[in-house]
């Protein structure tokens, strides 16, 4: 699917418990990779400070079901500044688009004071953010981390992604902070499953799922770290 000049991919999401994980694993290691970026336990952890505007739109507009809707994060991996994306997750009824761009531990750090003189306003992802911060009040809201295990295939573009342990730090939105108190939200036995692709889902990776993925859900990890943090 595309939408003004965007493609976009098929996300499904799924709570599933912890034997249908075991089992489920089990199948998709025969028939996908491994995410390169995966360390020697088959995991890597994901921090996202996500963004919202003085009417918590994003917030809002996901609990409501707009169809149409987008919203902002930076992210970075194992707690480690070597890779820091801008990125703007857009979503048109059950299908997704992420556009990302890459910023210095500098830039982050600065913004967080207010200084937006080292955005690079050339990159439209950046403007974009830049405008949304000066005009409808962006500010960061809640810190989203996870544990996340995936698995990758050709055919199709497809990715999934057993996502544990969601939980939320309570005191503070600093992204590199590494010693924040958080409140597990999500956790074991039950885990988070993601399937995302392009056109199709291939027939022997659908098959391989048909017994697991048996709750899916629209599931936002923003909308449940920000409702425990701000007790809404």
């Amino acid at each position: 699917m595309h939408y003004r000049g965007h493609k976009f991919r098929h996300e499904l999401k799924y709570y599933i418990n912890y034997c249908d994980y075991l089992a489920l694993r089990s199948r998709l290691k025969l028939l996908m990779k491994p995410d390169p970026n995966a360390g020697i336990n088959g995991d890597y952890m994901i921090r996202s400070l996500y963004f919202d505007d003085l009417n918590d739109t994003a917030l809002y507009e996901k609990a409501a079901g707009v169809r149409i809707r987008h919203k902002y994060r930076i992210r970075t991996y194992n707690l480690s500044d070597s890779v820091i994306k801008l990125e703007r997750k857009n979503k048109v009824g059950g299908y997704i688009n992420k556009e990302s761009a890459a910023l210095s531990r500098e830039t982050v750090e600065a913004l967080m004071r207010n200084d937006f003189g080292g955005l690079d306003t050339a990159n439209i992802l950046i403007r974009d953010f830049y405008m949304a911060i000066r005009g409808d009040g962006l500010r960061p809201k809640v810190i989203v981390d996870y544990d996340r295990e995936a698995y990758v295939c050709s055919f199709s573009d497809t990715r999934i992604t057993f996502d544990k342990e969601l939980r939320v730090p309570m005191t503070s939105n600093d992204i590199f902070d590494s010693a924040i108190p958080a409140e597990i939200l999500v956790r074991m036995p039950r885990l988070i499953m993601e399937v995302k692709f392009n056109e199709f889902l291939p027939e022997h990776i659908r098959g391989a799922l048909e017994f697991g993925a048996s709750e899916r859900c629209a599931i936002s990890k923003y909308v449940i770290c920000r409702l425990a943090k701000n007790n809404i």
